[in-house]
């Protein structure tokens, strides 16, 4: 078996189509096809469906598709051995994080980061969406729930909290409700519900499910900036919000508390550029904790 025909097919399942995965591994779409079916002649069996929409895996590639995540964790743990601990820490890491952390926090940070290792070249993708991992969408995550699937590396980064809060000037005009049942009685800035990329980020259902946003942002920062130009009264990160002196809380409600996780594919556990991101972003964050609490 053919280790390029085997890496081929990774990037076809993870791509989801043929052509997609020609461009990510910079090969002619004609040759990634030919070396998909090289290796289904081999194995003899068919590992993709062909679909008008791309490739989908059939029940014996996506039997082999863990035999093959398997091969490239081992390819990768030889190159990293092979590579030695006194290389330079190298490659690029695409960091996926939601909006308000990644720019909130991480932004002003990981040029510290950069500054330290020359040839380590950073990724920072903060968009409110989730990230696969073993679609390599992404080489480290950062979310706000614990992966229950998958051959997943998880650690809990840190506890935060998000509140209700409004701008001086909506205050001063308008005054602050006292209860939730108030809050019915103001105007809202909130989320686009049908974006919201996890069912955890549905922070209004634990205020009031009554919440009725008439100005919804599918950005966290978005939502901030909303607030603090007096649109209304909006659920923002206790951590942004200290950075807004604009902002006043408003205790109509208790706060809402989750946590951020940083997560990365287990095959990805031997590259030193992966540890040394994930031991930054980690010190970080144990650094500066009293900013989420």
């Amino acid at each position: 078996m053919n280790w390029d025909d085997v890496r081929i097919f990774l990037a076809v399942a993870r791509a989801g189509q043929i052509l997609g995965a020609a461009r990510r591994l910079e090969l002619n779409h004609a040759t990634v096809s030919r070396r998909v079916a090289a290796l289904e002649q081999a194995l003899n069996a068919k590992l993709f469906r062909r679909l008008t929409t791309g490739s989908e895996l059939t029940p014996a590639g996506e039997r082999f598709l863990e035999v093959a995540e398997r091969m490239e964790a081992g390819m990768i743990s030889a190159r990293a051995e092979i590579a030695g601990e006194d290389e330079e820490v190298s490659g690029v890491v695409r960091i996926g994080a939601p909006d308000g952390f990644g720019v909130a926090f991480l932004a002003s940070r990981l040029g510290t980061l950069t500054e330290r290792h020359r040839e380590l070249n950073i990724q920072l993708v903060p968009v409110p969406k989730s990230f696969s991992l073993s679609r390599r969408e992404a080489d480290i995550a950062i979310t706000v729930e614990r992966p229950s699937e998958g051959r997943l590396v998880a650690g809990k980064l840190v506890d935060y909290t998000l509140g209700l809060f409004a701008s001086r000037a909506y205050a001063e005009a308008h005054g602050l409700p006292r209860t939730v049942a108030e809050l019915t009685g103001h105007r809202l800035v909130g989320y686009v519900p049908d974006l919201v990329a996890s069912p955890s980020l549905d922070y209004a259902a634990e205020i009031s499910p009554d919440w009725n946003a008439g100005f919804s942002i599918s950005s966290t920062l978005g939502q901030a900036e909303a607030v603090r130009s007096g649109a209304g009264i909006g659920i923002v990160h206790t951590f942004i919000a200290r950075a807004l002196p604009e902002l006043v809380p408003v205790d109509a409600a208790p706060p809402i508390r989750r946590a951020y996780w940083l997560v990365y594919h287990e095959s990805m556990r031997p590259l030193r550029r992966i540890q040394t991101v994930a031991g930054f972003i980690t010190r970080a964050v144990e650094q500066e904790r009293r900013l989420f609490v």
